[in-house]
């Protein structure tokens, strides 16, 4: 029995790099207007926007995208928008496969993309980074791209569980 588990997070060095320089703008602008001498702000309106502010930031660290495919199907989780491991058995996929993808051009990004204002026809994509996924094509007609780094196993993986795809 083979089992594919994959573990990933937003810790990319452009977005760490992105979002550090809109913090020090931002608060440079807000320590700006509290320091001067006739400003409206209270010291409790600058501390908790200082702390919205981190909090807010520090909240795309929280999510993560989990991915196992074992005998069952294939499960994937995207917390904090699930908190438990969705199931796709394998006698509800049609096809499952592991390819190259454009993320902005296909699904508008990374993260939770739904398809209901970005290509719809393409379907449901969860991804943290990168532009390869396994692409799921369900028997409802469904379609689901779960975002990989890991290509070459995702693929061994499928490829042992392929004859469930075809005989269920």
């Amino acid at each position: 029995m083979k089992v594919f588990k994959e573990e990933q997070r937003f810790t990319q060095t452009w977005l760490i790099v992105l979002l550090a320089v809109s913090i020090i703008v931002l608060i440079a602008i807000i320590v700006k207007e509290y320091l001067e001498v006739n400003t409206k702000m209270t010291t409790n309106e600058f501390v908790l926007t200082i702390t919205g502010i981190f909090l807010s930031v520090a909240f795309i660290f929280f999510f993560k995208l989990k991915t196992r495919i074992d005998e069952k199907g294939i499960h994937y989780q995207f917390f904090p928008f699930h908190f438990s491991l969705k199931t796709i058995l394998w006698r509800e996929i049609k096809s499952a496969k592991v390819r190259t993808y454009d993320p902005i051009g296909e699904y508008g990004g990374w993260g939770l993309k739904g398809g209901a204002f970005w290509n719809s026809g393409k379907g449901k994509c969860i991804n943290i980074s990168g532009d390869i996924g396994i692409q799921l094509e369900l028997k409802n007609d469904k379609k689901i791209l779960i975002g990989t780094q890991k290509e070459n196993e995702a693929k061994q993986v499928i490829e042992t569980y392929k004859n469930r795809i075809l005989n269920d």
